[in-house]
């Protein structure tokens, strides 16, 4: 494989016809995978069996490799596509520092220009999304701009520490070498060239207090250090490093690791570069959404040409999309019955405030119920501890008949349940391996029959029928369980009932948030669904429903199975 010393080297020009954006990043499902943990491309593996599967992992597994490569996921494309994504989010792929057996996350980057030789190659790469695109499925990238690897020391390779008061930075002590050859080799250092003055790098130390913004800003990300992509010189070869992989793998959105730890004008200046040169090449509505994780108005520094914050004019507009950190931290609360579902309809309420177009703040979200970092509270996926697997279908199924565009964790459609003290316990393997699900080793996870991949994918399918669930406005409505007295619900356990609308379409979601069958009247639009007419559940699962009117208002009386749900439409 030729070596790319330099940007200097790099060609902008696409190596084939270019894959088209969507004209809505709403009409897709996102599925996030960790290469390392997805598939190793191995024959011959057998399927889980809670009965036989060989227990007992060792936690030491869990923080080095395990095998997963672009092949593996090459060969699932299926498997996704089954479960109702049309588009995949892959961890970063590029090379990380060869002698560390823990950078399997990706984000220890050592050579901006390689693909990391224990995920494949650079050709791997580029055959990955020719074929995903051949079957409609659209790749993002995971993205680092603030940091590189550990690819330097400070002076007797010592932990320095942020220093508030420091006059200047730290001293730079020597590049990380493992070739014995003089110089600089293709597995020492940092490449390209260009991020090899120490001076492209702030050297302020380790970030010691994560709320500090000037600390989170200017500090080391542990032992990955901190880039100064306030220096043009930096910017810009990030900028070509990102255009490249664009004209060589036809990727066709990325995802922007740690945006909070950035400074805004050089993140808007990066987005707006990678944007104009997407559009340039055929991909008008390249797609770049970011990690900022805290609340809404938090994330209004960086999303939307449509947003804006009271009482200010603080606007830095240079996202697409942001995880949707603030519905993730209610909605798994919600749906096992631990909080009301006030807190959801409180957040949606704040949209009419933070947005010009309330029901265009759908296409501003990524939203999620699992990830692989939680940084904000304990390591756990939805499923850890949780007997009731329904909840799991209708968590997810929030995501896809909600505002925002939904992204599925892989592992979540087979019931994942890791939990523990550290984020790898979140990240288990698919294939098994020695860090397999539910404590197991040597069997994979793909199964197709699983009942949550089922409930997830007879979901994803009246999504992609229905373009109201994808861009209509969302309204919660008020239940009655006699049909006369109607409120929002604000016991914890429930039936959750929320409208999207868009035009003269109505589509009513009815979740029961408790194991217990419930039978309750739900309002709906006296306009767009009048009294008398006829509504049917777009998962075949019973009706049809007929409308009828009680004190003035329209409702139609919904029976549900314990963690059941209905989506529900106007015959």
């Amino acid at each position: 494989m030729y070596f790319i010393r330099s940007v200097k080297e790099l060609d902008f020009t696409p190596r084939g016809e270019v894959f088209p954006s969507p004209s809505d990043w709403r009409d897709q499902v996102i599925y996030f995978l960790l290469i390392d943990r997805f598939d190793n491309n191995q024959d011959g593996i057998p399927p889980y069996d809670p009965e036989t599967a060989p227990k007992g992992r060792d936690p030491n597994e869990g923080r080095v490799f395990q095998g997963g490569n672009l092949k593996g996921v090459m060969r699932r494309l299926d498997y996704i596509k089954g479960l109702g994504c049309n588009a995949i989010w892959l961890s970063p792929v590029f090379k990380n520092r060869q002698e560390l057996p823990d950078t399997y996350h990706g984000y220890g980057i050592q050579d901006f220009l390689q693909v990391d030789r224990r995920f494949g190659t650079n050709e791997d790469l580029r055959a990955l999304v020719k074929r995903a695109h051949e079957m409609g499925i659209y790749v993002i990238l995971d993205i680092v701009l603030n940091h590189t690897g550990d690819n330097w020391a400070y002076p007797g390779d010592y932990p320095y520490y942020y220093w508030k008061d420091a006059p200047g930075p730290f001293d730079f002590g020597f590049w990380r070498e493992i070739d014995p050859a003089p110089g600089l080799q293709q597995d020492d250092a940092v490449w390209p060239v260009e991020l090899q003055h120490p001076d492209c790098y702030k050297r302020r130390g380790q970030i010691r207090h994560w709320d500090d913004r000037d600390e989170a800003i200017n500090g080391d990300f542990f032992s990955l250090k901190e880039l100064d992509i306030r220096k043009r010189v930096v910017l810009d070869t990030l900028i070509k490093i990102y255009k490249y992989w664009i004209s060589y793998a036809d990727i066709d959105g990325f995802r922007l690791d740690t945006v909070k730890h950035m400074e805004d004008s050089s993140t808007a200046i990066f987005c707006n570069a990678v944007r104009e040169y997407a559009k340039r090449i055929g991909k008008a509505n390249f797609f770049i959404y970011g990690e900022v994780v805290g609340d809404d108005l938090t994330i209004q520094r960086y999303i939307g040409r449509n947003s804006r914050i009271p009482g200010t004019n603080e606007r830095f507009p240079s996202l697409d999309a942001c995880l949707d950190f603030p519905l993730y931290f209610i909605l798994e609360d919600v749906i096992k019955g631990f909080i009301g579902p006030r807190a959801l309809r409180d957040r949606y309420e704040r949209f009419k405030n933070l947005y010009a177009d309330h029901g265009e703040a759908s296409r501003y979200f990524v939203t999620f119920v699992d990830n692989h970092d939680q940084m904000s509270r304990p390591y756990r996926r939805f499923m850890h501890k949780n007997p009731f697997w329904r909840q799991a279908v209708l968590a997810i199924g929030y995501l896809l008949t909600s505002q925002g565009i939904p992204c599925i964790y892989y592992g979540t459609e087979q019931g994942f349940d890791g939990g523990g003290d550290s984020d790898y316990y979140v990240r288990e393997c698919m294939f098994g391996g020695k860090w397999g699900a539910f404590d197991t080793t040597g069997v994979h996870f793909f199964n197709p029959s699983h009942p949550i991949y089922k409930g997830i994918s007879k979901v994803s399918e009246v999504r992609a029928k229905e373009p109201t669930l994808r861009y209509g406005r969302q309204y919660f409505r008020e239940i009655s369980q006699d049909g006369v007295e109607f409120s929002y619900p604000e016991d914890s356990k429930s039936t959750l009932a929320y409208s999207r609308i868009l035009d003269t379409d109505e589509i009513i979601v009815a979740m029961n948030l408790t194991e217990s069958r419930r039978c309750d009247y739900v309002t709906v639009d006296k306009g767009l669904s009048p009294p008398g007419s006829r509504l049917e559940d777009l998962l075949g699962q019973g009706g049809p429903f007929e409308v009828m009117e009680s004190k003035g208002r329209a409702c139609v009386k919904v029976p549900l199975d314990g963690h059941g749900m209905v989506i529900l439409k106007k015959m």
